[in-house]
């Protein structure tokens, strides 16, 4: 979790022993870039000129800097994901990027670029005009399916704001309409947030009210099987009343079992064991809220010694 928002520094929680430790990380700047992690890594890309990037061991602080991705260098919005392969420890990075067509509100230049660890290229796998929908900054890589949510530019029914794209990074297919594999969302939600647990597809979502769909009443947390959503839980009332004042919008990330979500305006953290079907509170992190607009943010990582940046083992002396 970081706790300032000019530098890169916070706290790791380790769930087993439920201990806080103080840790800085390299490569990045600031805690407001684009982070994106599996199996050991954690890929870095700055908010900025979303030009610069940095696959690293947050344990090892072994760090490498990629080259510069193809496609728009200033999109509106772009969405990181990785996925390392757990026996070649090779990696795959993707970027989706969505920029508005000028003087067109409703279409959206979309593009998809990849990068592969072992020919240490970057490809644009797909370049299209949406039409009534944009990329966001939500992304993962699940079992060679890159999944992305997308949202409505307006035309469409209010409470249809949200839907998830895939796209095979495997067949690599650069024609067809994207929008063809489209998958709705399983109610109106306020937000989104997607992660890979053990190669399956989980998304927690903010259940907007069905009145007011921007407006949060609870939290939901959903498995897609095939092109079917199937919702796992529902976070009880009380612990949604623990955050105090939750927004519309909060970050949820999560590994192996254990998914986490926590509000921006406060330090708490709410853990779900997803097998267990258990909600629980961490520690109370060593950090205390110094003033109004302080922001909270964070993400997972699984702590790797033998997985190294270079798309390989590391060996150590």
């Amino acid at each position: 979790m970081f706790t300032s928002s000019d530098e890169p520094v916070g706290y790791a929680y380790d769930p087993i022993f439920r201990k806080w430790y103080s840790i800085e990380l390299p490569c990045i700047n600031t805690s407001n870039w684009f982070i994106t992690s599996s199996s050991g890594l954690v890929c870095f890309m700055d908010s900025d000129s979303r030009s610069e990037l940095y696959i690293c061991n947050p344990v090892t602080k072994r760090c490498k800097r990629l080259e510069e991705p193809p496609g728009l260098k200033f999109s509106d919005y772009s969405a990181l994901a990785i996925s390392v392969n757990r026996i070649s420890h090779h990696y795959t990075i993707s970027i989706v990027k969505s920029k508005q067509v000028p003087g067109n509100f409703f279409q959206w230049d979309l593009s998809i670029h990849i990068y592969d660890s072992e020919t240490m290229i970057w490809v644009t796998a797909l370049t299209e005009v949406v039409t009534g929908w944009r990329a966001g900054d939500e992304s993962v890589i699940c079992d060679g399916v890159l999944y992305f949510l997308i949202y409505s530019t307006g035309g469409g029914a209010p409470e249809n704001r949200h839907g998830l794209i895939m796209y095979n990074l495997l067949s690599r297919s650069s024609h067809g309409l994207l929008i063809r594999s489209f998958i709705p969302v399983p109610c109106p939600l306020t937000c989104g947030r997607l992660m890979n647990l053990k190669g399956k597809l989980v998304m927690v979502g903010g259940i907007g009210k069905h009145e007011r769909p921007d407006i949060i009443k609870g939290i939901g947390i959903w498995v897609l099987n095939g092109k079917e959503w199937q919702e796992v839980a529902r976070m009880p009332h009380k612990f949604f009343q623990g955050f105090g004042e939750f927004d519309d919008v909060f970050a949820s990330s999560g590994t192996d079992d254990l998914i986490y979500i926590q509000s921006y305006g406060a330090p708490h953290l709410l853990g779900f064991d997803i097998n267990l079907k258990q909600w629980k509170w961490s520690q109370k992190c060593p950090v205390v809220k110094r003033f109004p607009l302080q922001l909270f943010t964070g993400f997972c990582f699984e702590p790797r010694l033998e997985i190294a940046p270079f798309g390989g083992i590391d060996k150590f002396d």
